[in-house]
């Protein structure tokens, strides 16, 4: 037996040792054993009693946060193609992945002003509807929020003009007040579903 120059032992006609392998192979099926050992669980299954999770975004001034179910995917704002005859807060439609999907500037729906678009920077929702999927501009994404029960408050002030009925509850944190915004009940809106002007 001599070393290598890579300081594996080798028999006189130059073949590794089959040890090495062994000991390899020994080592990958005890990693194997300790993560099958040590199985997380799935997201729901490690809620805390009292806690709330969701996904935080913001439109205009008002910090929101939603239910995961409701939002099938977040993408950078897409190419969009306008509609003609479309309400103004209906941006157009989008093709995503070989689906057409109609892209609404969701502050332009509920205040009236138009989104500035940052191209590459701002975010779309697409959020699960009947008859397809709708993708809605953000402002702005904060990612996973969780939430306390004890920091639960009441939604007012939050809950004003096209906001009612679509934010029933909210949470206090630090310095920040989010509402809990329900894309459910927005999606089933009359107003929302019916864009022509």
């Amino acid at each position: 037996m001599s070393v290598d120059e890579f300081g594996m032992e080798t028999a006189g006609t130059g073949a590794v040792v089959e040890t090495a392998a062994v000991d390899a192979f020994e080592t990958l099926a005890e990693y194997e054993r300790r993560s099958l050992a040590h199985v997380a669980g799935l997201p729901e299954q490690l809620q805390a009693a009292g806690l709330w999770r969701g996904i935080g975004f913001r439109i205009g001034q008002r910090r929101l946060v939603s239910d995961y179910e409701s939002v099938a995917e977040i993408l950078t704002v897409p190419q969009i193609t306008p509609v003609p005859g479309a309400q103004g807060w209906m941006l157009g439609v989008a093709n995503v992945r070989s689906n057409l999907l109609p892209v609404v500037d969701l502050k332009q729906f509920l205040e009236g002003a138009r989104s500035v678009l940052h191209e590459g920077h701002q975010k779309v929702m697409v959020l699960r509807q009947p008859g397809g999927d709708v993708a809605v501009t953000i402002d702005e994404l904060y990612g996973q929020r969780s939430f306390m029960e004890e920091q639960e408050i009441e939604a007012e002030g939050l809950a004003d003009g096209r906001y009612a009925g679509l934010i029933d509850r909210a949470y206090r944190t630090a310095d920040d007040v989010w509402g809990v915004f329900s894309l459910d009940r927005l999606v089933r809106t009359p107003e929302f579903r019916h864009a022509a002007a």
